[in-house]
C-alpha cells in the first residue's frame, strides 16, 4: 500500500491496475542508454517479472547517460548489473538477467516468457530479429531509437497493428546509418525517450490510454517540437515472417559480432621484443608477476588509462584466468588500439610457465 500509494489512488489504476501491474512480465532488451530509464520506472512500477538482456559491459563513456550505472559498475556486465541497482530499488518484485547475446537461436524461447518486449537496441540487425521474434510469438513490442537531438517511440504488434517491418521494410545496409558512438547523442535524450517508452509499456498492461499503435512519436530536444507519423499494417511483409518462421532459427547474426580476440599462450611471447605486458587484475589480487615487465592497469580503470599503453608495441593482456582479459582487449579495439592479446589462461599460466622455467633451471 505505502509503496504503491500514488498508483493506487489514481481512479485509472486503483487496487486492480496495480494488481495487473503485479502480474506482468515485461522483457528490456538491452541495458544502455534508452534500457537503464525503461527498467528504473518499469522496477519502481511494481512490473511483476522484469527481464533484462544485453550482453555488453559497462564502459566508461557509457556514464553520460546509461544512469544505471556508476564509476563501480565499470567493466562489469549490463544485465547483472542492472539487476543489483534495481533489487536496491524495489525487492518486492523478480527480476530476471540474462548476460547473453540475443540471437535466432534463442530469441524465440526467451519471448515466449514474457507478456511484453521492450527494444532498447541500438543496432539494426538486432532490431529486426526483435520484431520477427514478436510476430512470430504474438507479443506486443516497444521500440524507441535516438539519433543525436532527436527519438522516436513506437509500439508494435499490438492487437493487430503494424510491425516495425512495416514502417522500414528494407533494412539499411552495414555502416550506412552511423550509431550514437561515431556521432554523439544528447545525454538526457534516452531518458525523455526512455521514459516514455516505459510510458507505453504501463498504458498496455493497464488497458489505459491511447497506445501508440499505428503510429510513430517523433521528438526533437532542440526545438522542442513532436510529431506523430501514421504507420499501416502491410500484410506481405507480416505474411513473410511467418511463412519463414520454420526456418528462422537457422539463420545467423552477422553485423553485431564483438572484435574478434585473439588469445594465445604466454610462450608466444618469450624472446620477443617490444611487447607490453599488461595485468588487469585488480591491484590487490595474487600473485604479483615480477618476472616480465608488468604494468598494472585493473580492468574498472581500463579507459581512464589509455594513454599509458603503447600503441606501437603488441599487447599481451592477462587477468586471473583469462576471460576478463578478453574484455580487456574489446575495449581497447573500441579504442582503436589494435595487436592486443589475450594470454589464454592468465596469471595461472604465466605463474605454471615461470615454476617450469625454474625447476630446469635448477636440474641444469
Amino acid at each position: 500500500m505505502d509503496r504503491y500509494n500514488r498508483h493506487i489512488i489514481l481512479s485509472e489504476i486503483g487496487h486492480k491496475g496495480q494488481e495487473k501491474l503485479s502480474k506482468a512480465k515485461v522483457l528490456v532488451v538491452g541495458a544502455g542508454g534508452l534500457g537503464c530509464p525503461v527498467l528504473q520506472y518499469l522496477a519502481a512500477a511494481g512490473i511483476g517479472t522484469l527481464g533484462i538482456i544485453d550482453y555488453d559491459i559497462v564502459e566508461l563513456s557509457n556514464l553520460q547517460r546509461q544512469i544505471l550505472f556508476g564509476t563501480s559498475s565499470l567493466g562489469k556486465n549490463k544485465a547483472n548489473e542492472a539487476k543489483a541497482k534495481l533489487q536496491d530499488l524495489n525487492q518486492t518484485i523478480n527480476i530476471k538477467a540474462y548476460p547473453v547475446q540475443l540471437t535466432f537461436q534463442n530469441a524465440i524461447e526467451l519471448f515466449g516468457q514474457f507478456d511484453i518486449i521492450v527494444d532498447g537496441t541500438d543496432n539494426f540487425e538486432t532490431r529486426y530479429l526483435i520484431n520477427d521474434v514478436c510476430v512470430i510469438t504474438n507479443k506486443a513490442l516497444v521500440f524507441g531509437a535516438i539519433y543525436k537531438f532527436q527519438g522516436q517511440v513506437a509500439v508494435f504488434n499490438f492487437n493487430n497493428g503494424p510491425s516495425y517491418r512495416c514502417a522500414f521494410p528494407a533494412k539499411p545496409e552495414k555502416g550506412e546509418v552511423p550509431n550514437c558512438s561515431e556521432i554523439g547523442v544528447l545525454g538526457v535524450l534516452p531518458g525523455i525517450i526512455g521514459t516514455m517508452m516505459a510510458n507505453e509499456v504501463l498504458k498496455i498492461v493497464l488497458g489505459i490510454g491511447n497506445i501508440l499503435s499505428g503510429e510513430i512519436w517523433c521528438y526533437d530536444a532542440l526545438s522542442n517540437q513532436n510529431q506523430i507519423i501514421k504507420i499501416n499494417r502491410n500484410e506481405a511483409e507480416i505474411e513473410n515472417i511467418i511463412l519463414n518462421k520454420n526456418d528462422f532459427q537457422n539463420q545467423k547474426m552477422n553485423n553485431i559480432c564483438r572484435p574478434e580476440v585473439i588469445e594465445v599462450s604466454i610462450e608466444a611471447f618469450l624472446n620477443r621484443q617490444n611487447v607490453q605486458f599488461i595485468d588487469v587484475r585488480e591491484r590487490q589480487e595474487q600473485p604479483k608477476i615480477n618476472n616480465f615487465n608488468v604494468i598494472e592497469i585493473p580492468l574498472s580503470v581500463l579507459e581512464n588509462q589509455l594513454d599509458l599503453i603503447s600503441r606501437v608495441e603488441e599487447k599481451a593482456i592477462f587477468c586471473q584466468s583469462g576471460i576478463r582479459s578478453k574484455t580487456a582487449v574489446t575495449i581497447l579495439k573500441k579504442h582503436h588500439i589494435n595487436n592486443c592479446y589475450s594470454i589464454k589462461e592468465g596469471a595461472s599460466e604465466i605463474i605454471g610457465y615461470i615454476n617450469k622455467s625454474n625447476k630446469n633451471t635448477i636440474h641444469e
